[in-house]
């Protein structure tokens, strides 16, 4: 004979603790793909905005500082006219989106290209326990200056 053990009635609001962790779980993730997100695109604004820095730094020179050699005419850059080039640039160009955002170096090596370092912080869109409250970024571009 089959016995038939008794329907358990302390089983009552198992499946909400469930749902509720489930929940939570889901939110937690949204909310780390959100920052995830945020977080590569103020590195590409970053980026990008350094890339016009260098530019400018990159095109920093006078025609009395080009030279003519075997290979065609070419620029000769001074870390002052690059540096003087990328303030000039953080000047005119609005940048008031990026929080604590500085030059840590612009300068030019070789006398041909121009590398820019820039420094800005970031912070989440929404505050979690799961995220810190912001990450420091920092990008460095090269530009160099050629005539064809």
């Amino acid at each position: 004979m089959i016995r038939r053990l008794p329907h358990a009635s302390n089983e009552q609001g198992s499946t909400l603790l469930l749902m509720i962790f489930y929940g939570f779980l889901a939110l937690s993730l949204v909310l780390v793909a959100l920052a995830a997100t945020s977080l590569y695109l103020e590195h590409k604004r970053l980026l990008s905005f350094a890339d016009g820095a260098a530019l400018a730094g990159s095109e920093a020179f006078t025609l009395a500082a080009v030279q003519v050699g075997a290979v065609g005419p070419r620029p000769q850059l001074r870390s002052d006219d690059v540096s003087a080039a990328v303030d000039e640039y953080l000047r005119l160009v609005p940048h008031d989106s990026f929080e604590a955002l500085s030059v840590t170096s612009a300068a030019s090596a070789d006398g041909q290209s121009a590398s820019v370092t820039l420094r800005s912080w970031w912070r989440p869109p929404v505050l979690t326990f799961v995220v810190p409250d912001g990450v420091p970024l920092e990008v460095t571009v090269v530009s160099r200056a050629v005539f064809h």
